[in-house]
């Protein structure tokens, strides 16, 4: 009998602003800019992405598009985002 298995979504997970604030954190310490994307959609999914939209003063299509894989999302909408979650992008001198 096969093995029935479920897809997983890290959203699902992220329930608290602490725990979606160190997965962004990661994230953006990877500098990898696909996986950094893919961080800031799951975090939005897991608010709610019609909310965030509002806040971040972008339709809930232009978020899911400039977040998706294929997307590029602006700096505004990066900064937008970042600001609708409660968030802040810090910068620190390099090693």
């Amino acid at each position: 009998m096969p093995i029935k298995t479920t897809r997983f979504d890290a959203a699902e997970y992220l329930d608290t602003i602490e725990a979606q604030a160190e997965y962004l954190a990661a994230a953006f310490e990877t500098g990898d800019e696909a996986y950094i994307k893919n961080a800031m959609a799951t975090v939005a999914r897991a608010r709610g992405m019609t909310e965030i939209a509002k806040a971040a003063d972008v339709t809930r299509q232009a978020l899911y598009k400039g977040l998706s894989e294929a997307g590029d999302p602006k700096l505004s909408t990066v900064l937008g985002v970042m600001k609708a979650l409660g968030m802040k992008v810090t910068v620190e001198a390099g090693v």
